[in-house]
């Protein structure tokens, strides 16, 4: 367990558990916790500069200016995109999607052109595609995972047409933590010309990534998945699209020159960044890249890997547990979901409470895969930075708890 105890005192970094000493968060993947660091940042724009940005002559927002456009160039450095250009503002992951079907999807794709999603897809990258699709009739079909989450890649090949514009798949499944393998679907994608959008909200926090590798065309995330503010999320997208893409908000930075019967936009990345932007939430963002920076992603990778790989050898060992997802922690990313015999998801999550340990139950926003697995819901567990193996043990007491008051 080395590298999980290299990281141990990163707790003392996170307000919420200095303040709770007792608390066991395992809820992440819903939203990460805030680092010191994030909390100061925000704090200081609000305190010391808070002015709009692009457009005041003066030096409060020239400063805002310099730290939100600064925070763009973090996020382009940390996902390693080619140009700040491509990088645009928007309020999230599901914000982040519904733009390219606003923007790309209407203007690009005609009826009965296809889009391939996953049966493992977040709502927020279902409902955007069936919506477009309602609304231009193109055709949505899914790739099916087997028994242990996994895509069933091989499918592929007979889901691809000629017809086939887009395929949209998340990077990791919020619900099971399966890392889907994208490289070769990419290639296959690109082959036959349609392009792919990788949902990243649950890959972005906790790995490496580089868009330049993955060569996906479009690549959302949320940064208070990475211990940001709410409120804020990143589109990236290939400057030649953006350029060929239409702006779906009209207003504020959003414009070169507006006449009465007609205006002009401005150029990229502000031709979608409609209005007054998140500023202090871009700030904040920006302060969340530099801190997970510093620690480096290939630890935060190493930490969640070796804690992953932890709690699925006690939860095992659990009887009337049944783990949904990859059995291998090489093959996941930091969720484990699990049922336990006879008693509801909600009522393991409730008990879990009174013990102060925090997990998710439902249906994760995730109810075609929820059919699926044939199952209303799981109990999930997600880990962060923050978390430690006693973190884990504190989790299996409770659940020897929840099973002695359910005789189970």
């Amino acid at each position: 367990m080395a590298a999980a105890t290299a990281l141990l005192n990163l707790k003392k970094d996170f307000p919420l558990l200095v303040n709770e000493p007792t608390l066991v968060y395992l809820d992440s993947a819903s939203t990460a916790l805030k680092p010191r660091a994030v909390i100061e940042a925000v704090e200081e724009y609000y305190t010391n500069y808070s002015a709009n940005v692009h457009r005041g002559l003066y030096d409060l927002s020239e400063r805002a200016t310099a730290a939100y456009e600064g925070a763009r160039e973090k996020v382009r450095t940390f996902i390693h995109a080619g140009s700040s250009r491509e990088i645009i503002f928007t309020s999230g992951t599901t914000a982040s999607i519904n733009l390219v079907a606003l923007s790309w999807g209407r203007s690009m794709l005609k009826r009965d052109d296809e889009i391939i999603l996953s049966i493992l897809d977040h709502h927020s990258n279902i409902v955007p595609w069936q919506l477009l699709a309602k609304d231009i009739g193109c055709k949505l079909k899914f790739i099916d995972c087997d028994s242990k989450g996994r895509l069933k890649l091989d499918q592929l090949s007979k889901l691809l047409s000629r017809r086939t514009k887009l395929i949209a798949l998340s990077h990791v499944s919020n619900a099971l933590g399966t890392i889907n393998q994208l490289t070769t679907l990419t290639q296959k994608a690109h082959a036959i010309g349609a392009k792919v959008l990788i949902d990243a909200a649950q890959s972005v926090p906790h790995m490496p990534l580089n868009v330049e590798h993955l060569n996906c065309d479009f690549l959302a995330f949320s940064g208070h998945k990475l211990g940001g503010p709410t409120g804020i999320g990143v589109l990236y997208a290939k400057e030649e699209l953006l350029k060929q893409m239409p702006p779906v908000f009209g207003g504020g930075d959003m414009i070169r020159e507006v006449h009465t019967d007609h205006s002009s936009w401005n150029d990229l990345p502000w031709k979608f960044e409609a209005g007054t932007p998140p500023i202090a939430q871009a700030i904040g963002l920006g302060a969340a890249i530099d801190y997970y920076a510093k620690i480096g992603m290939s630890k935060v990778r190493a930490h969640e890997h070796a804690l992953t790989e932890y709690a699925l050898k006690k939860l095992a060992e659990l009887p009337g547990l049944t783990i949904y997802g990859p059995a291998d922690a090489a093959e996941q990313s930091g969720v484990i979901s699990f049922t336990l015999e006879g008693v509801h998801p909600h009522d393991i999550s409730s008990l879990l409470n009174e013990e102060k340990i925090a997990i998710r139950a439902g249906h994760h926003c995730c109810m075609p895969l929820m059919d699926r697995l044939k199952i209303p819901a799981t109990a999930r567990v997600s880990f962060g930075v923050y978390n430690s193996t006693e973190d884990i043990d504190r989790l299996i007491e409770g659940l020897k708890k929840v099973q002695k008051i359910f005789k189970v």
